[in-house]
């Protein structure tokens, strides 16, 4: 797959963004090996713009690993300052889960009441709230009133 292409100006503005993030993938005396390699896609996927740091003292082999990097995981290849390698790529988008009609369901909730008195216990009760109830600050179980309807549709229908 084909790195990227990048204007200037994006890559000045992505070699901007990465000042500030430190490495998250390092590349050491093993080279560029396969999990290297998955552990740099995972970071793509979830930041978009990752630093590598290479372990290596050649600059060839470091440019050699940047470009690979850049084909391997079709990302486009930012800048490569010293033993630091940036790469960018576009966050995919998440799928989102279809939910039914879903409505609030009944939940378990843990009330706890302090004792006046610092000697005692604190009491802990756990009560089941259906959808249509709420607790107040008092912990007392309240329904939830039902919305005003419009006056319009009352006298209409």
């Amino acid at each position: 797959m084909p790195a990227i292409i990048l204007t200037p100006s994006q890559r000045k503005e992505h070699r901007a963004d990465a000042h500030h993030i430190d490495p998250v993938v390092a590349i050491g005396g093993d080279g560029l090996t396969d999990a290297v390699v998955k552990e740099a896609d995972l970071a793509l996927k979830a930041h978009g713009l990752i630093k590598v740091r290479v372990f290596s003292d050649e600059r060839e082999t470091r440019e050699a690993f940047f470009a690979q990097l850049a084909d391997q995981l079709n990302a486009a290849p930012i800048q490569h300052i010293g033993k630091l390698l940036v790469l960018w790529r576009p966050i995919p988008p998440k799928e989102k889960v279809e939910k039914e009609d879903r409505k609030a369901g009944p939940r378990t909730v843990k009330i706890v009441k302090f004792s006046k008195s610092g000697n005692h216990r604190a009491t802990v009760k756990k009560l089941t709230i259906l959808g249509n109830e709420r607790i107040t600050v008092g912990g007392i179980v309240k329904r939830a009133k039902p919305r005003p309807g419009s006056v319009k549709k009352k006298t209409l229908g």
